[in-house]
């Protein structure tokens, strides 16, 4: 089978998870590069063992690491596909790749894939979770990591994308089954959120992609990101959990739902508000 495409995952500690994902692409006769943070598991004993290359960097925020990956990795197939360890391919996605013949998709620069998000096992379908699309598959040398994101990390190709809205990525972090995992994991992500929001208002940062309503899933998501900028801060939290919970009805989701939608959707953004004001606090009284 020629190579057509290969794997770049990032890693921390994720030797429950890196099995599960590695053997969920095996067959498919793709090189495969892991950019640890730093492991003291048995994470990159793992990724040798699948035969992948590894190099280890220190984590400062999702973006960086990316740009780093795609920066020193020597790709030698025309497209790469960036995972994170606490993904796997459904067979669906994974006869998808088998069968990938790039002649057809000569004129495209970005493949975006659909995500099924778990939390404590449960498939969290409603609340605007699902579908899911993230362009995950690029044409190497072409796909970039977007740095003007703090936390949110997402690839950017200039030219044409398609959506494949057969097959998913599967996501679950089996860490997050414990709540002061997600509580400590989150309030950490919290803090780079609040920076890269002061950041905006200062002008420091901008958006990359494009902001339309009707265009592709990340150009939908600048223009959803530059109205939350705009809405008030402690309020919008409110509202972002209504819409979340009844407009977008989470509520169906059931117990283990409505808690996922709770702590993500309105525990977090209340965090982030709350540190976004300490800052402006601090620069206007240092």
């Amino acid at each position: 089978m020629e190579q057509y495409f290969s794997f770049i995952i990032l890693t921390y500690n994720e030797e429950i998870h890196l099995p599960r994902l590695l053997n969920s692409i095996n067959g498919l006769n793709a090189p495969i590069y892991v950019l640890d943070s730093g492991s003291t598991d048995k994470t990159v004993e793992i990724a040798q063992k699948f035969d992948a290359e590894v190099k280890i960097n220190p984590f400062i925020n999702h973006p960086k690491q990316w740009e780093f990956a795609l920066n020193n990795f020597k790709i030698n197939t025309p497209w790469t596909i960036g995972l994170d360890a606490d993904q796997i391919i459904s067979p669906e996605l994974f006869e998808l790749l088998k069968n990938f013949d790039p002649l057809l998709y000569q004129d495209v620069d970005g493949i975006y894939f659909n995500r099924k998000n778990f939390f404590r096992g449960k498939w969290i379908r409603f609340g605007g979770m699902y579908p899911k699309y993230l362009l995950k598959m690029f044409k190497t040398g072409v796909g970039y990591s977007d740095i003007n994101e703090n936390m949110d990390h997402r690839f950017i190709t200039p030219g044409k994308k398609i959506i494949w809205k057969k097959g998913h990525i599967l996501e679950e972090n089996l860490k997050e089954n414990e709540i002061r995992f997600w509580i400590d994991k989150h309030n950490k992500y919290s803090d780079l959120v609040a920076i890269e929001e002061v950041e905006r208002l200062q002008n420091i940062r901008s958006q990359t992609n494009n902001r339309n309503l009707f265009g592709s899933p990340d150009e939908r998501m600048a223009f959803l990101k530059s109205i939350w900028w705009k809405l008030p801060l402690g309020w919008r939290p409110f509202f972002y959990f209504f819409y979340r919970m009844i407009l977008q009805l989470g509520i169906l989701d059931g117990k283990t739902g409505i808690m996922f939608h709770f702590l993500q959707g309105f525990w977090f953004r209340t965090i982030v508000d709350i540190k976004i004001d300490e800052i402006k606090r601090k620069i206007v009284n240092p």
